[in-house]
């Protein structure tokens, strides 16, 4: 299998869709936040005075979702028909899930992913006063539906 984003010379390419049908597609992914014990009371204090952590992540990731073709340079820029985030605490961790949307030629995994990733440094952001401590980790899809290929769903 070829990287599709390099050319037969090895450049850089964005991917070539226009013989491909628009589909809906859905992506779904995931990252979680651990929390040191300082970083945990804060967030069930109500964060550190910049607002609700969880809430604020959850706008930042719509937001981060939307930029996606901004901070990727390959992505194609997708007319978004839905974006989902939800951060919801678990045993001293924050899991934050997006969902993504789009009726388009092309799917949202980057979106997602994204959304996941700038959702988590966001609440890191308003969380590091309390603790440096917290690790963002396992940013990863965790399903996707459209398109030729059909869907995929990360097993286990």
């Amino acid at each position: 299998m070829s990287l599709t984003h390099l050319d037969e010379e090895g450049r850089p390419q964005m991917v070539d869709v226009t013989h491909k049908e628009a589909t809906l597609r859905t992506a779904i992914a995931e990252a979680y936040v651990e929390l040191p014990e300082e970083a945990l009371r804060a967030l069930e204090a109500g964060g550190v005075g910049k607002g609700d952590p969880l809430r604020v992540a959850e706008l930042a990731g719509i937001m981060g979702a939307k930029r996606t073709p901004d901070l990727i340079p390959l992505c194609h820029p997708l007319p978004l028909s839905g974006v989902e985030v939800r951060a919801e605490l678990l045993e001293g961790r924050v899991r934050i899930q997006a969902t993504v949307r789009t009726k388009a030629e092309t799917g949202v995994e980057m979106e997602a992913l994204t959304a996941c990733a700038i959702a988590a440094l966001t609440l890191y952001d308003m969380l590091k006063a309390a603790s440096k401590g917290l690790v963002i980790s396992r940013i990863q899809l965790l399903e996707k539906t459209g398109g030729q290929s059909g869907p995929w769903r990360r097993e286990g």
